[in-house]
This record gives C-alpha cells, structure tokens and sequence, in this order.
C-alpha cells in the first residue's frame, strides 16, 4: 500500500507510537507527523495550531487504559490506501475488550451470523450490527420494509443455513465484503476510557482524523472517497475543512431503530449485495 512521505524524523514517545502501527499500515509516516505536532505542546509551543489536546491529556492517555487492546488501535488501517472509496466512520470502540478490535462496528465477540431463529445471539446482542443486518436485509428485498422482526428475519436465516446458500455466514466475512467494496471502517475515537465521556474522546481525536482525510483528499488519480458518517459524534466531522473535499452520507446512528428504514443507506448499500458470498 502507498506510504506518505515526510521529512520529519520520530524520536521519543513519537517513535514508540509510530512503532506500535502494524507494518502495512499506510498511515504511518503521517501519524510521526502529527505526533510530532502534538509533541511540541508538552515542550516549546513551535507551531500555532489551535488543536483540543493539552499536556494533561496527552500524558492521560500515555498512562491510562484504554481499549481496543492487543496494539489495534490503527487496525482500520490496513486497508490499502489506493483502495478505499468509502469512509465510515463511527463513534467509538465497544466497551469489552474482547469486542474492540479497532475496526468500526466489527464486533470481535460475533462470528456467527444466523441462527435457525433468525440472527444468532451474539449479533442480537450487538444492537447496531442487528439494525445495520436488517437494513441489508432491506435494500436486497430480503425483508420487507414493515416486517424486519420474528417470522420474517427467520424465514431469511432458513435461506443463509441450507446447504446451497450464497449468503455470507460470519462477521469476518461481512467485514471482507465491506474492505471489498472499498470501505476505511474508522471510528471517530480511536480508543474508549470508561472514565471518559465519548463527546470528549472524539473531539480529542479531531486532528488525527483531519490528517486522515487530507491524505485521501489529496491522493493523485483518485477521486475522493465517499464519507458514510452514522451517529451524532461522527457527523461532528462535517464542520473539519478537509470535509469539503468529500461527498458525504449521513445517518443517525444504527443503534437506533429508524436506522432499518433510512433510505439514503438503502440505497447506498443496495448495489453491494453484502450478504452475498463474493
């Protein structure tokens, strides 16, 4: 994947976080960039940068918890840069350190898709992945827009268990559909604090994710991607100027049930046929 090119030279606590991004990672070069920015406001102030970060923050987060864990906090980022077309971006991690896996709405406690019931547990648990499962369900005319509970969502779970199924069967494989499609599967709070309100995370992670979307605004010979922005917190995003650059969509978030029925989701996933085995 394409590598940012950057004069600056880590050192410090910049090289350890630089060092903890996975060795495919595109994002590395500029994220020494930025962590050398905001490196500067712990000592001498050399650059003039309004940015929501203080010395007490940074050094909070350097010695605190915080989830995801296993070093994935950038594990969104092993989607090859040239290949992305849509950016979505969430609130924050889940709040179990088996379910944050660093990839938005990826829930690492779900395999399983189906069950002879309809969805299986797990993903009724997780109530966005079992609204956002509906509204696909939706936009392939596999439910019908007032009968997305019980007997219907059963009666599709029939369909995805036989034997000469084409439907996908885990959450892995959903999540390759998606990196598939051309998906940047990013939450716009890379980590959660239990301690720590989630207004507040986000807006501590603001510049990172403007250097972030400056970098796919500015890649030659592509068109910028498309931003799928779900929730309250992630449309915050709309007021960064690097936003300009984008054609955006945006969603309340799934956890709400009028997520099912959006149209302007339907018909953005309509033509990707996720559930489908590629």
């Amino acid at each position: 994947s394409e590598a940012w090119q950057t004069t600056l030279e880590p050192s410090g606590w910049q090289e350890s976080l630089a060092a903890s991004l996975p060795a495919a990672c595109w994002l590395g070069a500029a994220l020494i960039a930025l962590a050398k920015e905001l490196g500067t406001l712990i000592g001498a102030d050399a650059f003039n940068r309004d940015l929501p970060f203080d010395r007490f923050t940074i050094e909070q987060l350097a010695g605190d918890q915080f989830l995801p864990t296993q070093g994935r906090i950038f594990a969104a980022f092993m989607q090859p840069l040239d290949a992305i077309r849509y950016v979505l971006v969430g609130e924050g991690p889940y709040p179990r350190e088996e379910s944050a896996t660093g990839v938005c709405f990826m829930d690492g406690a779900v395999k399983d898709l189906w069950a002879a019931a309809g969805l299986s547990k797990p993903v009724n648990r997780a109530t966005s992945l079992r609204n956002f499962m509906k509204m696909l369900m939706v936009a392939d005319g596999l439910l019908m827009p007032d009968a997305t509970s019980g007997e219907a969502v059963a009666e599709v779970a029939h369909r995805a268990l036989a034997a000469d199924s084409t439907f996908i069967q885990t959450l892995p494989e959903l999540q390759q559909q998606l990196h598939a499609h051309g998906f940047l599967l990013l939450n716009a709070a890379l980590v959660f604090r239990p301690h720590v309100p989630p207004v507040k995370e986000a807006k501590a992670w603001r510049p990172f994710l403007e250097v972030v979307l400056e970098a796919l605004a500015s890649r030659a010979g592509h068109e910028p991607p498309t931003l799928v922005l779900w929730g309250k917190i992630a449309g915050w995003l709309d007021g960064l100027p690097a936003v300009s650059h984008f054609p955006r969509s945006v969603a309340e978030h799934p956890y709400n049930l009028s997520f099912i029925q959006n149209p302007e989701m339907q018909a953005l996933f309509r033509p990707m046929h996720l559930l489908r085995a590629a």
